[in-house]
């Protein structure tokens, strides 16, 4: 099978197109035929071993797994003889967050794994954008920001993949919702639903006046200390970077005053909880509350280009890659 390879740290030239053994199901596993997987924020971070605390995920001298990649969708090709849960032809979509891989023709995953099948609305690679942010947006909101009906909720950095899943996930709690981006993104983060949007290189939200109940940074490019004053007096402000500031304001105010900063590792919480979680987002998506956000399309030839492009911090949404 053809897949991306990157075995050491380095600029995007270190990702080599390659043949490779096609992967065989475990009793309990899936083969799936990857029809479509994205390049995540994260991926570049994951090639170059940086910032350094990265390591401890990924590999302290090399990258831990040489095929990069974590969400997908496709269709089961085969099965192994302990499989109940799915069937060959099911199409699916999801995550394999522990062992990446899914920069690649086939991968294997276990069926109790972040799979499910994959939304009858959405194409393959629609599925696969979607998978990674929204999985990121739906706890921090859910459980984290404990979102109500009729709280005001300010998303920062709401045109990326996180931010788009997060306005139509808040959106869909009941939340009053303001977007806060670029002047060319202020059109797409108004068509998924924000009733407010702000560019943040005319105004600085923080010196608006306006305060809300919940300041969703998912960019990680403000911080709890400047947010406080925008913040209503039980406001939650929450962050997808666990840096040191971060994670002591968290264990702080969670002791002393009311206003309180937090941080969740989306990605570390049990499979079984976000496997869950997938099929509420598959339900939120046939229903209509739920679209991925997509800028622009790669083959799995073009990889270190789209690698490049989503380096750069200016995509809107998802970046998504084709695999024929």
């Amino acid at each position: 099978m053809k897949a991306i390879i990157c075995t050491k740290y380095g600029p995007p030239e270190v990702l080599n197109f390659k043949e490779v053994e096609k992967p065989t199901p475990k009793d309990n596993e899936l083969l799936i035929k990857i029809y479509g997987a994205a390049v995540n924020s994260t991926d570049p971070t994951f090639r170059l071993g940086k910032p350094a605390i990265s390591r401890l995920f990924t590999g302290l001298l090399k990258p831990k797994h040489r095929i990069p990649g974590d969400v997908l969708a496709g269709e089961i090709e085969a099965i192994g003889k302990d499989v109940t849960l799915f069937k060959v032809g099911d199409q699916v979509f999801g995550a394999s967050i522990n062992n990446l891989g899914a920069h690649a023709e086939y991968i294997c995953l276990p069926e109790d794994g972040q799979i499910a099948l994959k939304p009858i609305n959405m194409n393959y690679g629609e599925a696969a954008a979607i998978v990674d942010g929204a999985l990121t947006a739906l706890p921090f909101l859910r459980d984290k920001g404990e979102i109500q009906s009729g709280q005001k909720v300010l998303i920062n950095g709401a045109s990326g993949s996180v931010g788009t899943a997060a306005i139509q996930l808040a959106k869909y709690y009941g939340a009053e919702v303001t977007g806060v981006c670029s002047t060319t993104n202020l059109e797409l983060v108004t068509s998924l639903g924000a009733d407010n949007v702000i560019d943040y290189t005319e105004e600085d939200f923080t010196k608006t006046g306006h305060t809300y109940d919940i300041i969703f940074d998912t960019v990680a490019k403000s911080s709890f200390s400047k947010c406080k004053r925008a913040l209503n007096e039980s406001g939650i402000y929450l962050t997808t970077v666990p840096t040191l500031p971060i994670l002591f304001q968290a264990l702080w105010t969670s002791k002393f005053g009311n206003k309180k900063a937090q941080f969740a590792a989306a990605g570390l919480r049990p499979t079984a909880e976000k496997a869950k979680d997938l099929l509420f987002l598959k339900g939120l998506i046939e229903a209509g509350k739920l679209k991925a956000a997509i800028d622009r399309v790669y083959s799995l030839e073009q990889m270190a280009e789209a690698h490049r492009y989503v380096e750069k911090g200016h995509k809107k949404g998802n970046v998504i890659i084709t695999i024929k």
